[in-house]
């Protein structure tokens, strides 16, 4: 009663038929982005139902385009999960529900997975992150960062120096707050050394910001603008303080000349 009345078999994508009312329709950039970065062992086995001798894939399209884009042909064969009991109605009900009770993979699981697979950016970032006495961690806390998706999308963007100042900055200036490593601080962080960079001083950052709490920090931002934009208007705000020098002062209007997202 714990097993499904299935088998598996090899069939040419040609002979399968993926039109039925209930399936999404095509995401080509999806495929496009998959084909391109193909890997044979994330290959699932397509569910198929078979009625009347035809094979309908009721889970599973996307990976049948795929395959049939990277090798070039509907010939290719895929591996097929073939039950032969079903009806129209209990197909689509088994693709709407197919979700409801798979827990996805976090950030921190496959950053953690990465790193146990010794892949080379994610051992970069954490070695990076340890030398600063930080952990990267799924739960929030002193010295902790669990923006995972935002560090990996800064070291991919803008590389390791970039990346290092951000995470030097938010430790020097407030000391391992675990709100200094939110997505908004270090996005902000970084439109504001990607925008201003040498001109943007270190040690006037630390000493101006790190006089500010971060939830004043954060009720500036939210009256300025929408999301990182809005930290980094307050930041240049309090970076700036009262000082008259032109050439101390940042300004403020180059920060919606380059968008970071």
């Amino acid at each position: 009663m714990f097993v499904p009345k299935v088998h598996f078999e090899l069939i040419p994508i040609k002979n399968l038929v993926s039109n039925q009312e209930y399936q999404r329709n095509l995401c080509v950039p999806h495929i496009k982005k998959a084909a391109s970065d193909f890997d044979l062992y994330q290959v699932n086995p397509v569910k198929v139902s078979r009625r009347n001798g035809i094979n309908y894939v009721f889970d599973g399209q996307h990976t049948t385009e795929i395959i049939a884009m990277v090798s070039g042909s509907r010939e290719t064969p895929v591996w097929c999960m073939v039950y032969d009991d079903l009806c129209y109605e209990e197909e689509a009900g088994i693709f709407a529900n197919q979700s409801e009770y798979v827990r996805p993979l976090t950030p921190y699981d496959k950053f953690i997975g990465n790193i146990e697979s010794g892949n080379d950016e994610e051992l970069v970032i954490k070695e990076l992150v340890e030398s600063f006495g930080l952990t990267i961690d799924a739960k929030p806390g002193r010295n902790r960062i669990c923006a995972i998706s935002t560090i990996q999308s800064i070291f991919r963007k803008y590389g390791y120096h970039t990346l290092r100042r951000v995470i030097m900055l938010c430790v020097a200036t407030w000391e391992g707050d675990m709100h200094s490593f939110s997505a908004n601080i270090m996005n902000a962080i970084t439109r504001l050394i990607i925008t201003y960079g040498d001109e943007l001083n270190d040690e006037i950052f630390k000493e101006r910001l790190g006089m500010v709490s971060l939830k004043y920090l954060a009720r500036t931002a939210k009256e300025r603008n929408i999301g990182a934009l809005g930290y980094a208007e307050a930041m240049v705000i309090e970076y700036n303080g009262k000082t008259k020098n032109p050439k101390l002062r940042l300004k403020i209007d180059r920060l919606h000349m380059r968008v970071i997202s």
